[in-house]
Formats: C-alpha cells, structure tokens, sequence
C-alpha cells in the first residue's frame, strides 16, 4: 500500500516550519525526527506514560498518539521553548535547583505537565500538583524533589 505524504505547517515554540509527511504522523515522530527536537521523549508510545508530553495552545498532551494533522492551526511548545538557557522558565529554574531529575527521561512530562497546570492556576495547592502529576511515570523516585519543584515554581509566580 503506497502511502501519501502531504505537506504539513506546524507552529512550534514560535516558529513555523513546513515540512512534508503523512498526515497520521504521530507529532512526537516529527518533532524529534524533523525538527531535532529532543525534549519529548519516546516511552510507551500510547499516551500513557507522559514522557512526550508537550503543550497545544497551552494545554499538556501526549504528542505520541497526536497525528501531525491534528495540530495544524494550533501552537505546539515543547519543553525547549519554555525558556533558553540566559533566561529559564520559572519551572526549569525550579527542577534545576530542587535536584527534581534524576534519570531525567520523565522530566519532560512532568515539566510540561506542570507548566499546563500554572498556565491554568498559577497558584495550585500540592494536592492539586499531585492530582496533575498522577499520570506521569517516573521510576526513579524523585518524586520528593518533584513536588519541591512544581511547589518552587508556583511560589514564583506570585
């Protein structure tokens, strides 16, 4: 079976690119492969574990199960359009200083994940930064240092 490509325009971390796939994709593939990308990660490829986990329009989700098509119109941040290194976001700032990583292959979802929540409450409780946290998988068990992030980076935006 001769599979189409089409081309496809996608807004990413401000800026646009053009490029030439099939339009069932999956995002992940194309921002890591195409645009060099390597923020999101590749886990469980089913958009259960969170380490691909990027913002559309400002809202967290699992760029691994999302087809390229899906996001046209819209605007993809991944986790290197958060901040640079002269001028981190106030959660990389936080994970930096709060040792939140160790592996570092979940930090990706959890910081993108977390930075959903502040867009939406700047001002959660831990409770709620737990609630938001409960699909994302780390095996490492720095969740200690997680939550002393995600709690770091929410004071700062007061």
């Amino acid at each position: 079976m001769n599979r189409r490509t089409e081309r496809q325009t996608l807004v990413v971390n401000g800026q646009t690119h053009q490029i030439e796939v099939e339009a069932d994709t999956p995002l992940l593939y194309v921002l890591r492969n195409d645009l060099q990308l390597n923020g999101p990660k590749f886990g469980c490829g089913l958009g259960e574990c969170g380490a691909c986990t990027v913002l559309v329009d400002g809202v967290a989700a699992r760029s691994c199960v999302i087809p390229v098509k899906g996001v046209a119109g819209h605007e993809v941040t991944t986790l290197e359009g958060l901040g640079t290194l002269d001028r981190l976001a106030p959660i990389q700032r936080a994970f930096i200083e709060q040792q939140g990583a160790q592996c570092g292959y979940c930090l990706n979802g959890m910081i993108m994940t977390l930075q959903a929540l502040l867009n939406r409450n700047p001002h959660p409780t831990e409770q709620q930064i737990r609630n938001e946290l409960k699909f994302n998988l780390c095996r490492c068990g720095t969740h200690v240092e997680i939550m002393a992030s995600a709690l770091q980076a929410a004071q700062a935006r007061s």
